[in-house]
């Protein structure tokens, strides 16, 4: 029995770890659409603004019409940061796509590994089960039943706690852009009492700091999402991610639009604080359903003792509350 036991934990394990990873590449394969579409728009976005500053640069009949009513430079100074964001954002999707590609690949090998787990664990448990028979009894049909149960509220725990674990990451680098978009705006607020260009360098490179972590951010908040499909495949879980996954974007097309605007740096932080109000409800929803599927599992384990110790099994320790989750049929 103890063999079976043994195989059975160890096929669990595997036909878990397929179902999560389908789930993961089915998401990540989705997020990989996306970018690739992002990338075309972007494309056309960033050569479109540096044909609008070739056209001032040269003489052409707009940037004859700005010369003459001396708004040129002016208009010209306006394009190139325009053009400058959009190569930030073009650049910024082609290495996420390029970072995504690469996990793809690794978990595609990873799923490939794991091909006929779910036969084999089928055909050990259906031995288990005739063994079980043999013996005679509801008792040992319930053990199985437990055991089964709580080996997928273990292995639904380990999802959770890496979509806690993402989202933690996420909140982390929230928090940090906030930070640093609030350092910005001080140095903002001393460059407008004539604080010079110490003042002046000091905003810039925290905002060049600002730039590096929303990047970071953004791939972390692909990355509690693609985690959040481990969650969703065996739980009730719904969260709205899509929308705040689109914040890099927001943020650079107004981030670059006028740098030294102390007004842009305000809207930036609106924004980055909606972001981690978001992160922080998807935790919450998280901590709770993983508060039920503990509770849950111990209702589990006393129950599983009581048929050990007394041959005989009953129900009650797990009340008649529904539960968080419930494994699949084929387990």
């Amino acid at each position: 029995m103890r063999h079976f036991d043994h195989q059975l934990s160890e096929l669990q394990n595997q036909v878990f770890n397929q179902r999560r990873m389908r789930a993961k590449l089915e998401e990540l394969q989705a997020q990989s659409e996306y970018l690739r579409k992002r990338i075309e728009e972007l494309s056309v976005e960033r050569q479109t603004e540096l044909e609008d500053v070739e056209r001032l640069e040269k003489h052409s009949l707009s940037s004859l019409y700005y010369r003459m009513i001396g708004k040129k430079d002016e208009k010209l100074q306006k394009e190139r940061k325009e053009a400058y964001a959009a190569a930030v954002k073009y650049d910024t999707a082609v290495r996420e796509l390029e970072e995504l590609t690469r996990y793809i690949e690794k978990c595609e090998m990873e799923l490939a590994a794991l091909t006929g787990c779910e036969d084999r664990y089928a055909a050990v448990l259906k031995e288990k089960e005739d063994l079980l028979k043999l013996s005679g009894g509801e008792t040992a049909r319930r053990i199985l039943t437990l055991e089964k149960k709580i080996g997928y509220a273990d292995q639904q725990e380990n999802e959770i706690r890496e979509a806690l674990d993402a989202g933690r990451r996420a909140l982390g680098t929230a928090e940090e852009v906030i930070e640093t978009l609030d350092s910005a705006e001080s140095w903002s607020t001393w460059d407008m009492l004539g604080g010079g260009l110490l003042t002046d360098m000091a905003k810039y490179e925290e905002l060049d700091q600002v730039q590096d972590l929303v990047e970071r951010l953004q791939g972390e908040l692909h990355s509690l999402k693609t985690e959040l499909s481990d969650v969703d495949v065996y739980a009730d879980i719904s969260v709205e991610i899509d929308g705040f996954l689109q914040f890099a974007d927001f943020f650079f097309d107004g981030f670059f639009a006028d740098l030294a605007v102390r007004e842009q740096i305000h809207v930036s932080q609106e924004q980055a604080e909606q972001v981690r109000s978001q992160i922080q409800v998807v935790l919450a929803r998280l901590e709770a359903l993983q508060t039920a599927l503990d509770e849950q599992r111990e209702g589990y384990k006393k129950e599983l003792e009581s048929c050990v110790l007394h041959g005989s099994c009953v129900s009650d320790f797990c009340g008649t509350a529904e539960s968080p989750a419930h494994p699949p049929e084929a387990l």
